[in-house]
């Protein structure tokens, strides 16, 4: 199983793949994971490469977090929207999965750039999936229509009982981060790499951008959360999103941004990381070439042995034990 930040290109890899070589009839299994546990299954065989079955596994949802079948509100109308009579939903799903779709390449559109876009889209199915609810109400955002659900907390999922929110109001709708991660390194890392997140929003040439906070306490929204939601020892980030940063094409691009956050903090803190044991090991290896450097020379090291310590003399010894 592979372990992946953003699974959206390897799975149209593989989609691509797939479809380049159906003549051939090529043999497909493949498994992977995200680092919010975001589970993908790709199947397809030989007697019919035409049809492939892609199974979805989503993260446990916190107590409250609203699923329906497995699924967050508004999902299977998100599928049917999107992707229409290409993909079809099986029910009930692969054991072990939340969802599973079969998916006919012999219905893709014949157009080359359509069906690039096509492919593009079912390799964002984790976006359609779980970023739904979010979709829903940035949508009624952009249309600016009456809101039933207006200053009200929305828990969605992201990680395993975990889940990040959102607060819809009149003409804006904040989402907030939770962040909250295991190892006390990666809580370091990635406390200092949202700090310099938010700064760096404040640069001239993002002002277009929406508006990004960090605190290290939960912000006046989250009241009335429960204390398990709000065990953050990451801190807590705030995006501001209004009307301009959904419009057109834009909301694609921002559910998917704010929907996969989480992961994307891991991936840049993980690659923190080992960017620091490289520089760590070259470190100890340029004083180790500086002690080799400054050893005796050889007139010196051939001084009468009873000048030399010696670890089989005294207590020390290991011949001794």
């Amino acid at each position: 199983m592979i372990l992946l930040q953003c699974p959206c290109r390897y799975l149209l890899q593989v989609l691509k793949t797939q479809v380049q070589n159906l003549e051939k009839g090529v043999e497909l299994d493949c498994q992977w994971v995200e680092f919010d546990d975001v589970r993908y299954h790709i199947q397809a065989t030989v007697k019919n490469p035409n049809i492939l079955l892609l199974s979805l596994s989503l993260p446990t949802p916190p107590p409250e977090t609203v699923f329906s079948g497995g699924l967050p509100q508004g999902a299977i109308e998100a599928i049917k929207a999107a992707y229409g009579v290409v993909l079809q939903i099986l029910d009930p799903p692969r054991d072990g999965f939340n969802l599973t779709l079969k998916l006919n390449l012999s219905k893709m559109p014949p157009d080359e750039e359509h069906k690039q876009a096509l492919l593009v889209k079912i390799a964002s199915i984790r976006e359609v999936v779980l970023g739904a609810p979010l979709r829903a109400v940035l949508k009624q955002l952009v249309s600016r229509g009456v809101k039933s659900n207006l200053n009200k907390l929305l828990s969605l999922v992201h990680r395993p009982n975990e889940s990040f929110f959102v607060v819809p109001q009149a003409d804006k709708v904040t989402v907030i981060f939770p962040m909250h991660f295991k190892d006390s390194i990666d809580t370091v890392l990635a406390t200092s790499f949202l700090q310099e997140f938010v700064e760096a929003r404040r640069t001239a040439g993002l002002g277009n951008a929406p508006p990004c906070l960090w605190s290290s306490s939960p912000p006046q929204e989250l009241k009335g959360a429960s204390e398990i939601a709000l065990s953050a020892n990451a801190g807590f980030v705030s995006f501001v999103i209004f009307p301009r940063h959904v419009e057109g094409r834009k909301m694609d691009r921002t559910v998917w941004s704010l929907s996969t956050f989480h992961a994307y903090v891991s991936y840049h803190v993980k690659c923190s990381e080992g960017f620091m044991h490289t520089r760590m090991r070259r470190r100890v290896e340029s004083l180790i070439e500086a002690l080799d450097r400054a050893k005796p020379d050889s007139e010196r090291a051939d001084r009468p042995a009873k000048n030399k310590l010696s670890i089989k003399d005294g207590r020390g010894s290991f011949n001794s034990r």
